[in-house]
């Protein structure tokens, strides 16, 4: 079942989200060399349907509060929405080179999303955006230091005709974990996110694996750990400037605005002009 929507069937309150991603094959140069342009309908569709997911998580959370649980409209929309931003996301981030379908639910797309809303604690709903700040942290860091060196991923897949196995490692785990930060979020699972630096490899996959995928288990070897620690110093780093620079850049802002409030009546024609 892919992007699967609420079962009928008792689902365990700490189901961890589950994605299901090829193994990095070969890739059309073409493509990768224009991905963000090829992606522009694609970036207007999910800012469409995030806009939807915001006033369907507000409606979901309050009958979260009164039911325990999502109601079913809103674990079907925010399933179907978290399955194709994560297939838009990964298509972007260069894992692979299927391009993403104009649909909830695609039937033979290789990036697959298991979602199963269950039981939620009410208390925890309640508090849902605070107890998500952590996590938020995370991802975001995550996602600003892979994006900030994305030139030279994008340089790699375009040379090589595909993504090398520690990257697809480090980028994989990035999407599974903002997968899972955004499921949390949406109150599609009670599991908070876990296990970016992926699973051992004699662990039991959660229900029948594909043949295809290569992130069930998602197991990562000591090069793609290696990048992913990088990716995520690389974050820190950006965003500390971001927010430095952004501070400074008020602050001098409000300097020039107090020199002229200082300076102005001082001039000639200023002080001229304030005379009766």
């Amino acid at each position: 079942m892919w992007d699967a929507p609420p079962d009928a069937s008792p689902v365990p309150a700490e189901f961890l989200p589950v994605l299901d991603m090829p193994e990095p094959g070969e890739q059309n140069r073409l493509t990768v060399f224009f991905r963000l342009l090829l992606l522009i309908p694609q970036f207007i569709v999910v800012w469409v349907l995030s806009v939807v997911a915001f006033f369907v998580a507000v409606i979901g959370w309050f009958g979260a509060l009164v039911l325990g649980r999502l109601p079913d409209f809103a674990a079907t929309y925010l399933a179907g929405y978290v399955g194709y931003e994560t297939r838009v996301s990964a298509y972007a981030m260069l894992t692979h080179d299927s391009y993403p379908p104009f649909a909830f639910h695609p039937a033979d797309h290789p990036v697959r999303v298991v979602l199963k809303p269950g039981e939620l604690n009410r208390l925890a709903v309640f508090f849902r955006l605070i107890l998500a700040i952590p996590a938020a942290i995370i991802q975001s860091v995550l996602v600003t230091g892979w994006w900030t060196v994305s030139f030279i991923s994008w340089l790699v897949v375009l040379v090589l005709g595909r993504m090398p196995r520690p990257l697809f490692e480090a980028t994989a785990a990035i999407v599974r974990y903002r997968m899972r930060f955004e499921a949390y979020l949406l109150m599609l699972t009670a599991a908070y996110p876990k296990e970016l630096f992926g699973e051992e490899p004699q662990r039991a996959p959660e229900g029948p694996v594909p043949a295809a995928s290569a992130t069930r288990p998602l197991v990562l070897g000591s090069a793609g750990r290696g990048l992913l620690v990088a990716f995520i110093l690389i974050g820190i780093v950006a965003s500390a400037t971001s927010s430095l620079t952004g501070t400074f850049t008020s602050d001098d802002d409000d300097d020039d605005h107090a020199r002229a409030r200082v300076t102005g009546p001082r001039t000639p024609g200023a002080a001229l002009a304030d005379r009766p």
